[in-house]
């Protein structure tokens, strides 16, 4: 079931254009919360299925995402031609080629689903744990990384392999699936020991622990707020881990982490 709190944005500030460049409603999530449990059990109630789930953030300034931050997953990037197509900035470490940034108008949630372009190339799926930052990060150190976090997510980073660069590969429409909800920071105390998993059509093609990342939550947040500052809603994609293949229109991938949940998304044709 869900419960309808829509009422609780009654408690979001107005503005006028030009608006803020950032989602107001995680800058304000704390008010949005309280509003919540003040009114949560004298909410109408829905069933799940009777309703599509979009993105839970809606307005984010920008979506930052960690390449090859699994040691396994880079091991299987430089095996594999269909995923490194000889280029060097395919096989080097995080630490060496930096984070990319995936347009925000990527972003899509589990009822959306998948659209897929580009179907003469092959499109890969890769389950992640996103993080919603929750307040302005300006080079943050990774002691108090954490501090700046609002809450997690599930992240699929859709790809178009091929050559070109990370950027442009990875920012088609419905490429950013983030769901199925997000859960608040204080739900997760370790998001550096979290079970993730991805199937598609029921086969299992992904499974790993985000314990095995070579930067953590922590170390990615110091490392992208020391290049440019971070806002309330922004969204940072931790990476994935090995077992990266092949999607096709009618396929169905549920991806899953440990304390967040499950998402189901249909894959089709854009």
């Amino acid at each position: 079931m869900v419960r309808d709190v829509t009422a609780s944005l009654d408690v979001l500030p107005a503005y006028r254009y030009p608006l803020p460049s950032y989602d107001l409603l995680i800058s304000n999530l704390d008010r949005v919360v309280a509003r919540v449990n003040a009114i949560a059990e004298s909410s109408p109630t829905r069933p799940l299925r009777e309703v599509k789930l979009l993105s839970p953030v809606a307005n984010p300034g920008k979506i930052v995402a960690a390449p090859v931050n699994y040691q396994k997953h880079l091991e299987e990037a430089k095996a594999d031609p269909g995923i490194h197509f000889n280029s060097p900035a395919h096989t080097a470490s995080i630490g060496t080629i930096g984070l990319f940034l995936k347009a925000s108008s990527a972003l899509a949630g589990a009822g959306k689903g998948i659209a897929l372009r580009k179907l003469d190339r092959r499109n890969d799926h890769e389950v992640e744990l996103a993080v919603v930052i929750g307040k302005e990060a300006d080079r943050v150190p990774r002691a108090r990384a954490l501090e700046y976090v609002a809450g997690y997510s599930i992240g699929l980073d859709i790809t178009i392999r091929g050559p070109e660069d990370r950027s442009f590969r990875k920012s088609p429409d419905s490429y950013c699936v983030l769901g199925p909800c997000l859960v608040t920071a204080d739900e997760i105390s370790d998001p550096g020991q979290l079970d993730l998993s991805l199937a598609v059509n029921g086969e299992a093609r992904q499974a790993s622990n985000t314990r095995y990342m070579i930067m953590d939550v922590a170390a990615l947040i110091e490392f992208a707020s020391s290049f440019y500052t971070l806002y309330p809603g922004d969204i940072l994609l931790t990476g994935t881990p090995e077992g990266v293949s092949p999607i096709v229109p009618g396929d169905t991938v549920r991806a899953n982490v440990e304390r967040i949940g499950s998402m189901e998304v249909k894959v089709r044709a854009a």
